[in-house]
């Protein structure tokens, strides 16, 4: 098939031959009379001697072979990383070491749809049409997104990932008896709860295990978190927060009024607000929480510093344009 804004059809070029071939025209003058180059009219002209009137049709123009194509196995990587993990091309092109765009062009070769398609939450927001407000400080230590994330403990032995839905049940109400002379105040059986500080400039997150969600241990993190962050040379203004209890008890607020830090809350009902500490939590639950098959939370929370120091100093961030948190905060000791 020609180009829709090639000068000369397939009837157009056997004309072009027939003057050059059959009537004896010059190639200067044929290509001036035809509006084309003369290397066009000597390549249609040479078409025409070889295979006749059959020769002018179009002939594709893909190589024969390509040496620097991404390899098939390659390509079943990326395609794999998007269907099991729901990356997207600046993730996957981290993890294999190749460009967005080489990506991309994979994901439509084998027709993936975007992530918009597939996430429930942006695929929502994008039928229903909401704006979405997106905003950014210009400096670390602007605002402190802060929660805390529940999160159902693995009984000792493995969960139903591990033992099956019915053997891991058992297993974990039986560790729930054994826990019941134990329980202390603000407490939850089979539960642990872990705090969250992340900075809104750089994504750079300050997080621990704890036991409750009581007030003295919001502000007992709350306290540590500041001081990981002055530490970094991170001067903290402001702090969001959602309106538990734990957040708007006075010892939570003596702990930022201490440190001259300004105190805001989410409205009722609209964890977006406080966004960015959601979309960590999801990336906890993704990469390190069900990431693998436990045999026991103490195996799985000796793992959670690992995965925080890959977060903060490692990991591609999409909205730092693939860079880690830790390259945003510039004040870190060497």
């Amino acid at each position: 098939m020609s180009h829709p804004n090639s000068p000369l059809s397939e009837t157009g070029r056997l004309r072009l031959a027939r003057c050059i071939v059959k009537d004896g025209w010059p190639l200067r003058r044929a290509a001036e009379r035809f509006g084309v180059s003369t290397a066009t009219a000597a390549r249609w002209a040479r078409r025409y001697r070889q295979h006749g009137e059959a020769g002018m049709a179009g002939h594709s123009s893909r190589p024969r072979s390509c040496p620097h194509q991404t390899g098939r196995r390659t390509e079943r990587r990326a395609v794999g990383l998007r269907t099991s993990r729901r990356w997207g091309p600046a993730r996957i092109a981290w993890h294999l070491h190749l460009a967005p765009s080489t990506v991309r062009r994979i994901l439509a070769r084998y027709g993936c749809p975007p992530l918009r398609f597939t996430d429930p939450a942006s695929g929502a927001r994008i039928r229903s049409g909401r704006q979405v407000r997106r905003y950014e400080y210009p400096a670390p230590g602007g605002m402190l997104h802060v929660d805390i994330k529940k999160l159902g403990s693995i009984p000792d032995g493995g969960g139903h990932k591990v033992l099956g839905r019915s053997a891991g049940e058992h297993n974990r109400r039986s560790r729930n008896r054994a826990q019941t002379g134990r329980r202390l105040r603000g407490q939850k059986l089979g539960y642990g709860f872990i705090h969250h500080a992340l900075d809104d400039h750089s994504r750079y997150a300050c997080s621990e295990i704890l036991g409750d969600e009581t007030k003295e241990t919001a502000a007992g993190f709350m306290a540590r978190a500041l001081a990981h962050f002055t530490a970094l040379g991170v001067r903290v203004e402001r702090v969001m927060t959602d309106n538990g209890s734990c957040y708007r008890s006075r010892d939570f607020a003596a702990v930022l009024h201490d440190a001259g830090v300004r105190h805001y809350r989410t409205r009722p009902y609209r964890p977006q607000t406080n966004g960015k500490v959601e979309r960590f939590n999801r990336i906890l639950l993704e990469e390190w929480a069900y990431a693998r098959a436990y045999g026991s939370e103490t195996e799985r929370r000796s793992l959670y510093p690992g995965f925080l120091e890959h977060y903060n100093q490692h990991r591609p961030h999409t909205a730092l344009k693939g860079k880690a948190p830790a390259s945003r905060v510039t004040n870190q000791p060497a």
